[in-house]
């Protein structure tokens, strides 16, 4: 049976031979961003059913490709479509095409989701910068053996989300005139969304926003050495009690999908005045 490290050699081989110049920043898209890799140039699509030891997702609006292009020029590889633990996933599974990517050389990752918001000033469609996670996940992406080639064994989480870009994606957001409040992501499996007293739960314990993935991805990147940036779009507000209504994926997804534009912005200024 192979190794973990080995599978990660076979997929990165695999998309090397397709993609051979692959470097530069990559980019998670979650529910309802699919359309961030229609605007790149150059591209190259690579279905994940293709690529070795691949998961395959099975989400609606997870569209399911590995894509590689340029943006501004900058060369930027993106994974349309995420994999979740609900789906029947481990969390080392969910959180495998991170390994991949630091496998190809990739050092910086932008990840988005669509998320609950626990703060009861967070807006519907808002975008949100994260600055931490609380793990509430039954399942862990390092839990183990250790391979010490692809990361420490015991990796300190205190700055997971990079403080530094965090900065850089605020005064973004500033100069394009956009709001983007900051606040800390409970992860928790899903699929079942959260009863009241769940969502009441979150927020006695510190939450601003409530979803179902990235804190897997996020792990096994600071465990590779990683730089992280996350952001969610608040899909519909659950806190406080009396702001609850019944909620459906395709609500979600109508919501994040009217509101993307404004991150979309946002990561289009990031790469037309940033370089890598």
């Amino acid at each position: 049976m192979s190794s973990l490290f080995e599978k990660i050699s076979e997929s990165a081989s695999f998309l090397k031979a397709i993609v051979p110049d692959i470097s530069g920043t990559a980019v998670v898209l979650g529910t309802g961003l699919g359309s961030f890799a229609d605007k790149l140039e150059g591209k190259v699509e690579i279905p994940y059913n293709t690529i070795p030891h691949f998961p395959v997702s099975t989400v609606q609006s997870h569209h399911g490709h590995l894509v590689f292009g340029y943006k501004s020029g900058k060369p930027v590889i993106v994974l349309s479509g995420r994999f979740h633990y609900y789906e029947g996933y481990s969390a080392e599974v969910v959180a495998y095409p991170v390994r991949v990517l630091k496998a190809l050389g990739i050092e910086r990752i932008i990840l988005t989701n669509a998320a609950g918001g626990i703060n009861p000033h967070f807006k519907e469609g808002e975008t949100v910068i994260v600055t931490d996670h609380i793990n509430m996940m039954p399942d862990h992406p390092l839990r183990g053996s250790n391979d010490e080639r692809l990361g420490p064994r015991f990796p300190d989480m205190m700055n997971a989300y990079d403080k530094e870009w965090i900065e850089v994606f605020k005064n973004i957001a500033s100069t394009l005139n956009i709001s983007m409040p900051s606040g800390v992501y409970l992860g928790l499996q899903g699929p079942s969304l959260e009863t009241p007293a769940e969502y009441r739960m979150a927020h006695i314990l510190g939450a601003d926003l409530v979803g179902m993935s990235t804190i897997p991805e996020v792990i096994v990147a600071k465990h590779s050495g990683m730089k992280v940036c996350v952001f969610s779009i608040v899909s519909n507000v659950c806190f406080p009690p009396s702001a609850l209504t019944e909620t459906t994926i395709e609500s979600v997804i109508s919501v994040v999908e009217h509101s993307a534009k404004k991150l979309l912005a946002i990561l289009d200024y990031y790469f037309e005045s940033y370089t890598d």
